[in-house]
């Protein structure tokens, strides 16, 4: 099993960078695909960006393609979500999951998840 612990959430302007970071214990964080998801007040639970285990597949939302840039070091167990061009529908609380299998974290039917981090943005 994997517990994930998110880290780098705040609240920024319009525009601005954060570079949001999960870091995974245990030993099948390299073989697991990893992913972003989001979820605004009111709203379900949305897919970000996923990452295979090797980094080969990578896929994004259409709503966040071009601005934000998920990477993994599995020599750290850290997977990352670099987001720039903040606006402020991308206030949501976003977690970090995993799966070992790429299409499932796609789908976001995830083995596991972590906490969630905090994104605000204001406009």
């Amino acid at each position: 099993q994997v517990q994930l612990v998110e880290s780098g959430g705040g609240l920024v302007q319009a525009g601005d960078s954060l570079r949001l970071s999960c870091a995974a214990s245990g030993r099948t964080f390299s073989s697991s695909a990893m992913g972003w998801f989001r979820q605004a007040p009111g709203k379900e639970r949305e897919f970000v960006a996923a990452i295979s285990w090797s980094g080969l597949r990578i896929y994004y939302a259409d709503s966040v393609k071009g601005r934000f840039t998920i990477s993994r070091n599995n020599a750290k167990n850290t997977v990352y979500l670099q987001m720039n061009s903040l606006k402020p529908e991308d206030t949501a609380v976003y977690y970090c999951a995993g799966d070992p299998s790429t299409d499932t974290v796609v789908a976001g039917r995830c083995g596991y998840w972590g906490q969630g981090t905090q994104v605000t943005v204001s406009s």
